[in-house]
């Protein structure tokens, strides 16, 4: 029997995408979990897998155009079997729509609307852009959305409020890089319209500083034996293909720490005021991007050795840059660690990436003069940031957990596999 594939709820409030590429056409026979087709998404390009086995007999995208969660997009059936006819997708009463393989979304996450023009009365708008408009006293009923069918965008609900008119029935591409040039009375302008990712961030970082009370602590770790041990199993890891970085002992102390204290590693729902501690550990990884910061989560990092961290850090990385992330590359993380010092810096206070407890900083690594034993000597500190919710802990337990770090790095023995 034909099946019609829509494109699937996978969560983490992703509700459309931009069709990048079909790697299938009509006629074409798919195996199961076949990549049939690339999509751009707010977090990453990702391919999706065909269902099931058999032939492609109805495309319904063509490249470049935007796809919601719920639309179908294929069809796939048996050869010379007739495609069916497209059901109307409303609103209301809509079917669940089919999950990844492997995803289980929050039970809050609901169908998105269709792409289909909203009747009179209804109103097309996530749940950000709803509390959005919330906060500016805006009436959603009295704004026509600029979106695919009509879906209210933050950009709507931002001219609404200054009482100006949003860009009603022109559809924008969101990776769109227009520039447009303006002449003020102090001299030209420059206006880029957002992309997906830029547009994410900035929703992601304005939510969590409106709802999560943010604390820095600030300490640095005497790295100087790490160092050494690092250039040592650095030859070794080298022969075995493997780049070995500081991030990858990071990784390893912070989950370490992290099982020492539970409530780092946890969220805050605060529609049932309750803490949610995790009992897995994966681990954001902040990676800068041409297009903007994204982080892709290393899954299970208290079951990997240290090689399988730096491998992992590595392919996380490359694919983030390149926008070849899989789905499951981009959801489910618990703590999210972002490193600076690279480029550089020292202390700084990164945003925590909401849902989550917190989030380190790690920042350059100098040669600094300090006292050891009575004695002036030089010596590596490593320089760390960390932000926290002030709701689920407090300063004292921040300290406590931030310590546990800086003992097992100073301490590199402690993290051996």
């Amino acid at each position: 029997m034909a099946l019609q594939f829509r494109f699937p709820d996978v969560g983490e409030g992703i509700h459309e995408g931009k069709l990048v590429k079909w790697l299938v056409k009509e006629g074409d026979e798919v195996k199961a979990d076949q990549a049939i087709v690339e999509v751009e998404t707010d977090k990453a390009v990702v391919e999706i897998p065909a269902p099931k086995a058999g032939f492609i007999l109805k495309v319904y995208f063509k490249e470049g155009e935007v796809i919601t969660v719920g639309q179908v997009m294929v069809v796939i059936g048996e050869k010379g079997e007739p495609v069916p006819a497209l059901e109307e997708q409303k609103p209301a009463g809509a079917p669940k729509m089919p999950m990844m393989p492997g995803f289980k979304p929050p039970a809050s996450s609901m169908p998105a609307p269709p792409v289909s023009a909203p009747a009179a009365g209804q109103v097309f708008a996530t749940p950000s852009v709803r509390m959005r408009a919330r906060e500016l006293n805006v009436d959603l009923a009295k704004v026509k959305g600029s979106g695919p069918g009509g879906r209210i965008m933050p950009e709507d609900v931002e001219a609404a409020a200054k009482g100006g008119v949003s860009s009603v029935g022109v559809q924008q591409t969101p990776t769109t890089t227009t520039e447009k040039f303006e002449h003020h009375a102090y001299g030209p302008e420059e206006r880029i319209p957002l992309t997906n990712i830029r547009r994410r961030i900035a929703e992601q970082m304005s939510k969590s500083e409106r709802i999560i009370p943010h604390v820095a602590h600030l300490d640095e770790a005497d790295v100087t034996e790490l160092a050494f041990v690092r250039e040592q199993e650095k030859r070794m890891a080298e022969n075995a293909g493997v780049k070995l970085t500081y991030l990858s002992y990071i990784v390893k102390a912070v989950v370490a720490a992290l099982k020492a204290h539970p409530y780092v590693n946890a969220s805050f729902d605060h529609e049932r005021n309750e803490i949610i501690v995790k009992k897995y550990y994966n681990v954001g990884i902040a990676v800068d991007t041409p297009e903007g910061l994204i982080v892709p989560v290393l899954w299970k990092a208290d079951e990997k050795k240290l090689y399988d961290i730096a491998r992992e850090i590595v392919r996380l990385g490359e694919e983030a840059r390149a926008r070849k992330l899989r789905l499951e590359d981009v959801r489910g993380g618990t703590f999210t660690i972002t490193n600076i010092g690279s480029i550089g810096g020292e202390y700084f206070t990164p945003i925590i990436n909401y849902p989550e407890c917190a989030i380190l900083g790690v920042g350059r690594m100098r040669d600094k003069p300090v006292v050891k034993n009575g004695q002036v000597t030089i010596r590596k500190m490593l320089a760390l940031s960390l932000s926290f919710d002030h709701r689920i802990i407090d300063g004292a337990e921040a300290a406590r957990f931030m310590n546990d770090i800086i003992k097992m790095l100073e301490n590199p023995k402690m993290l051996a596999d």
